[in-house]
């Protein structure tokens, strides 16, 4: 069994930011599309709620093959935001992308759910009075829907980190630039005498994931307790 080394926790930190990254970009579109699926009524309202879950149906290389059409280098998209410094295919950032891209569908699930809770006749009551959209939206929706933004930001980092068949399609597995922890651990699962990485990888991942679960039940109990007490 070989020692762990550097490149475990050069993959550990890479997912982390990885999936930080992912959560936080995908925040405001998804709170976005959360509301306009809970609130809104249009045409196309059913394709667009189809879209979005639409990842979570395909098979994950698909969802990374079609990255690849779109944003690798020969492709038109690609080539134009390579020739303003933007690239994603066999990057990190391409690994951030595909990460947020198959999380999306559980961030605007948990948000539309707790939107669809909040009784609409607390926002008309404040729209009565005088209150703009936004400002209903700000201090009177959003408080209430804090723990489901919480709930559905976890979920999302939580599927980041552990996000395998999109990533490694769109971006392969190149040590220290897209190595995430699955394909750290499938790298290893290939390497004779490489199951001591791949327990240290597994062990930090569920600790990760469990860390992250219990600060978002601290974090929503909070709101959820605050908000009933105002």
């Amino acid at each position: 069994m070989q020692p762990v080394g550097p490149e475990v926790w050069e993959a550990v930190r890479l997912s982390l930011r990885v999936a930080f990254w992912a959560t936080l970009c995908s925040l405001p579109p998804g709170l976005f599309v959360a509301y306009a699926l809970s609130r809104w009524r249009f045409p196309g309202r059913q394709v667009l709620n189809a879209a979005v879950h639409l990842p979570l149906i395909l098979p994950p290389v698909v969802t990374g093959y079609a990255l690849l059409m779109t944003f690798g280098p020969n492709a038109p998209l690609g080539a134009a935001l390579g020739e303003i410094g933007i690239v994603f295919a066999f990057r990190w950032t391409g690994a951030a992308l595909a990460a947020a891209i198959m999380a999306f569908p559980l961030m605007v699930r948990a948000m539309r759910l707790s939107l669809d809770a909040v009784d609409p006749r607390l926002e008309q009551a404040a729209g009565t009075l005088g209150a703009s959209r936004f400002w209903v939206f700000a201090t009177v929706t959003l408080p209430l829907v804090a723990p489901g933004i919480v709930a559905g930001a976890v979920l999302a980092f939580a599927k980041a980190m552990g996000e395998f068949g999109a990533t490694i399609t769109f971006v392969s597995n190149i040590p220290g630039e897209t190595q995430t922890l699955p394909t750290a651990i499938y790298a290893f699962l290939q390497v004779p005498g490489g199951e001591g990485a791949v327990l240290m990888l597994v062990a930090i991942s569920v600790a990760v994931s469990v860390g992250a679960l219990l600060v978002a039940e601290g974090v929503s109990r909070r709101l959820a307790q605050r908000v009933g007490g105002a």
